[in-house]
This record gives C-alpha cells, structure tokens and sequence, in this order.
C-alpha cells in the first residue's frame, strides 16, 4: 500500500513537472515555417503575402499574431492533458491539436486548415 502511494505521488510531481513545462517552453516567439494541407506543403508566403508570420506567447496567456504588419491579439490555453493549444482571437476560440512540442519546434494540426510547424525565435539578449 506504501509503495502504491509513492508511485501515485511520484507519478504526480512528474505529471505536473510535465505541464509546467511544457507551459514555460511556449513562452516567446515562434514563425510559421512549413505549413501542410491534406499531404501537400501551402505557400506561406502567398497565402500570407508575407514569410514573416508569427505566433507570440505571454505567460500571462495572452497571444498575439503576427503577419508582416498585422498585429491581432488574443488569449491561450493548454488543455489539461497538453495536447491542445487554444487560442482565441476576435472571441473565435480555434482548437490545435499538439503533434509535437519541444523548446525549439512545434507541430500542430488544426482539422480544417492542416498541420503547422512553428519554429522558436532566438532572441538577441538584452545587454543591461
């Protein structure tokens, strides 16, 4: 029975561990990179008429797009388990399921626009 809650308060911090994460490595700024619609790869650049789209976490869960000068702001969640990205601009929340996330790739699908690939962008550090 001890070891049954040990491995169930083991397999907590773990699980938490996981999410808080995964929550801290979306944080900043990611461009879109490759963009795929039923097995074929979309042209960024004309469909956005822009290769500058980008996607802008906040660890206070607001969001901002980015596509050559357009700016829409908006909020974020994760859904409990992490496997999906809610993102809601202009009041329309939009539901990504997560296929991959690291701190440097992301990799999400949306069922009626495709899957994503969003890479992170390594800011210059501030000199103080």
């Amino acid at each position: 029975m001890t070891t049954k809650k040990l491995f169930l308060a083991f397999f907590a911090i773990v699980f938490i561990s996981v999410s808080a994460q995964t929550s801290q490595e979306l944080f900043g700024k990611w461009q879109l990179v490759k963009w795929v619609k039923n097995g074929k790869e979309k042209d960024i650049q004309g469909y956005f008429k822009s290769d500058q789209v980008y996607q802008v976490f906040n660890d206070d869960k607001t969001f901002e797009s980015l596509i050559g000068t357009e700016s829409h702001k908006g909020k974020w969640h994760f859904s409990n388990d992490n496997t999906e990205l809610t993102i809601t601009s202009t009041l329309i929340p939009v539901t990504f399921k997560i296929d991959y996330f690291d701190k440097d790739r992301r990799v999400m699908t949306y069922k009626d626009l495709g899957t994503f690939t969003y890479m992170k962008v390594k800011e210059p550090e501030q000199i103080k």
